[in-house]
């Protein structure tokens, strides 16, 4: 069965996005565009996630999420905000988020937080991402290799956290340079480097020529 999101979030085009990033994972996605739209598919039916933006017309995320808790709601919630001052992460954290991610974010990093509090929703703990004898650590954002934490730079953990959260997936070259780059300027070459690199340690990364890349599962 598909895990069924709410996202809260009233950028159309943000929406838009997430929604078929989402869609395109399995995920069963409900968009409410406010605060009342939000509580009434809350009373209309039962959600596996929350995702909420803090700044909404009207009332906002914190006091969503205020309320369902209040109501003894307890589905696991992650509020995407561009508000970074520590006062919106505590206020965030105080009315029962689950995890708080800063606009503007990576998807594979919002897919593998997700995928963690839903981990911990059916009673597991594991924090960590398994593919043969390597593990990444979602928190640490860390790849270990037989238990060895692997000393790899950020262009290359990059890379790392977007395959492990679509393992088994293909990943567009396109996709891969976008996420490489962060805003400058990278080439095909310099992604066919950190590859090779990757591969060297082991990981079981193929190439669909033309296409992209996959992280094949156990």
């Amino acid at each position: 069965m598909k895990k069924r999101i709410l996202l809260l979030e009233d950028d159309r085009i943000l929406t838009e996005t997430l929604g078929d990033l989402l869609e395109s994972r399995g995920f069963e996605v409900l968009h409410a565009g406010n605060y009342d739209e939000a509580m009434d598919a809350t009373f209309a039916g039962d959600f596996d996630i929350l995702v909420l933006d803090v700044n909404l017309p009207g009332r906002d995320g914190f006091a969503f999420l205020g309320e369902l808790r209040e109501a003894g709601i307890e589905t696991p919630a992650i509020f995407i905000s561009a508000r970074t001052d520590i006062d919106s992460l505590a206020r965030g954290f105080g009315v029962g988020a689950d995890d708080y991610l800063k606009k503007p974010f990576d998807f594979a990093e919002l897919l593998i937080r997700m995928e963690a509090l839903l981990r911990k929703s059916l009673g597991s703990s594991s924090e960590r991402i398994s593919v043969g004898e390597f593990e990444y650590d979602i928190s640490g954002n860390q790849l270990y290799k037989g238990g060895e934490c692997r000393d790899l730079p950020p262009s290359d953990l990059k890379i790392v956290r977007t395959l492990f959260a679509r393992k088994g997936e293909t990943v567009s070259k396109e996709e891969l340079l976008d996420i490489l780059s962060d805003g400058s300027e990278s080439s095909p070459g310099a992604l066919r480097v950190h590859i090779s690199k990757l591969r060297k340690l082991g990981l079981p990364i193929t190439t669909l020529k033309g296409i992209g890349y996959r992280l094949e599962k156990d």
